[in-house]
């Protein structure tokens, strides 16, 4: 009934095992933080050229703007 050996084996098994699953459950998590890093360092950035819907938005708005300016010098469209 000696065990010790087949314990002590198990439990350096066991060991490794978790000592390597923390290694790369940390490499995983650091991996993660780093790409949040990036997508928040990138949302500070401004950005540089509009896109085509906001291009169309800021026609529509100069567009309103000239009828009510020319509506309000009375100028008949």
């Amino acid at each position: 009934m000696d065990n010790t050996g087949l314990i002590l084996m198990l439990s350096a098994t066991a060991l490794i095992a978790i000592a390597l699953v923390s290694m790369v459950g940390l490499k995983g998590f650091t991996a993660w933080i780093e790409l949040k890093r990036a997508e928040i360092e990138h949302s500070r950035l401004p950005e540089r050229t509009p896109g085509a819907g906001s291009r169309i938005e800021l026609a529509d708005l100069k567009e309103r703007i000239r009828k009510l300016e020319a509506i309000a010098a009375g100028v008949d469209l």
